[in-house]
């Protein structure tokens, strides 16, 4: 017996890292020449790792979930024979194209039963973890979220795996319609409709434009949302701006518009509610220390792109501003870089530019929520005075924030819309550039 090195494997000319779905094979435990040891998965396709000789399982460098660089040692084995290099079928591509190339596979075939095609069901998939490629194989056939959930799983642990999906198909897949059984069995179903779609020019998707069909449609299917809607009144903040604008220009060569303003009266609610901050890790959530604000904004193309303001926080107006028009001017020009458009905690989306009264926006994964800021419009309005009630002219604004109900409560996101509507309508008139 002679130690060994099991090392991550290169699953792709562009692919630099794989995570470990899970090991197959536990410390001590032994596995003969072919045995799937772990499966691996990257952004393109699920890998399944063999054994390249027969031997034990001595140590596993990492566990499940964790990310690895290839060619990281990933385990030590102790094989029964000396191995000089990967043998040509090290690694077991899962991908549609490789399977007829890869048809040795010493591990049994999961042996499925026939679906009962009936009109009710129950979640068979109770692990809510599906793999990317699940993910890429069910937006090919138009696979929601909760039709994968019923499907039945063989993976370890519970985990839905691509030859459940493959057969589920196979099948006719016969929960596409299917009914809950909690169900009144007079309560409504849905038909099977098929719908004219007409004639005229037919204009395929661009890139990002797929992009974000398919990041909205992953948003609506995980995140249940709830809307809640305050309206503001901007006027102090409106005739601040006009008064000074002209100045802070001079002063610091830098357009003062209302998005920096906005910025950072979020982010000072942001710091009043730190658990608006956040994302969604399984049955864990995680709250963002750092407060990253993402600005929707509009392309040359008409697509939109997510720029994000770091630490907005920790910024004074002077330099909000050098941020938003930086931003900005870069994405008019198609100049943005990766770094530019990650790691937003929390998104703003101004659709009072495009003459909007409100908007219910669609939360930007894996935030939480999502504040749409309406047009800034001149409406008469009764407001207390010395006098009494009298009536003026104001600059009033609707504010909505779609929020994930699956974590954020009616208390937290309506307290938290109000709470920049308070810091909207109390800026400081006398406040020096």
């Amino acid at each position: 017996m002679s130690k060994f090195d099991l090392k991550m494997p290169k699953m792709g000319e562009s692919i630099t890292e794989g995570t470990i779905i899970n090991w197959l094979v536990s410390e001590g435990d032994s596995f003969e020449e072919g045995d799937i040891i772990l499966e691996v998965a990257t952004d393109k396709v699920d890998n399944e790792v063999p054994a390249p000789a027969s031997g034990i399982l001595v140590k596993t460098m990492f566990q499940a979930k964790d990310v690895v660089p290839v060619g990281e040692v990933i385990a030590i084995l102790e094989v029964s024979e000396e191995i000089s290099a990967p043998k040509k079928e090290s690694v077991i591509p899962r991908d549609n194209k490789d399977l007829q190339k890869t048809e040795k596979v010493s591990k049994p075939k999961p042996v499925h039963q026939p679906i009962s095609n009936t009109e009710n069901f129950s979640v068979n998939n109770t692990n809510t973890f599906f793999s990317p490629l699940i993910i890429k194989i069910a937006k090919e056939h138009h696979i929601s979220f909760e039709e994968l959930a019923r499907i039945p799983a063989t993976g370890n642990e519970g985990r839905l795996r691509k030859s459940d999906v493959f057969h589920y198909i196979e099948e006719g897949r016969p929960y596409k319609f299917a009914q809950s059984v909690t169900q009144d069995p007079t309560a409504y179903r849905i038909p099977q409709l098929t719908f004219d779609k007409g004639k005229g020019k037919v204009i395929e998707m661009d890139r990002m434009r797929q992009m974000i069909a398919d990041h909205m449609v992953y948003s609506k299917h995980t995140s249940p949302h709830v809307t809640a809607y305050v309206e503001a009144d901007l006027t102090n903040m409106v005739n601040w701006r006009n008064a000074n604008k002209k100045a802070f220009q001079e002063k610091y060569g830098e357009r003062l518009t209302f998005t920096p303003l906005f910025v950072e009266a979020v982010a000072k609610a942001v710091k009043d509610f730190p658990n608006i901050n956040a994302s969604v890790d399984g049955n864990n959530i995680i709250v963002k220390e750092d407060i990253h604000i993402g600005m929707a904004t509009a392309l040359p193309s008409g697509n939109l792109i997510v720029p994000v303001v770091k630490n907005a926080d920790t910024k004074n107006l002077k330099e909000l501003a050098e941020n938003v028009n930086m931003l900005s001017e870069k994405a008019r020009e198609n100049k943005l870089i990766g770094d530019d458009i990650k790691g937003s905690t929390f998104t703003i989306s101004n659709v009072g530019t495009f003459g909007s009264v409100m908007g219910t926006p669609i939360i930007n994964q894996p935030e939480v929520a999502i504040l749409a800021l309406g047009i800034i419009k001149k409406r008469p309005e009764v407001i207390e005075t010395e006098k009494g009630d009298e009536i003026a002219i104001r600059s009033m604004m609707y504010l909505s924030l779609s929020f994930d109900h699956r974590v954020v409560d009616g208390f937290l996101g309506g307290s938290f819309v109000r709470r920049v509507a308070d810091y909207f309508e109390q800026f400081d008139v006398n406040r020096k550039i």
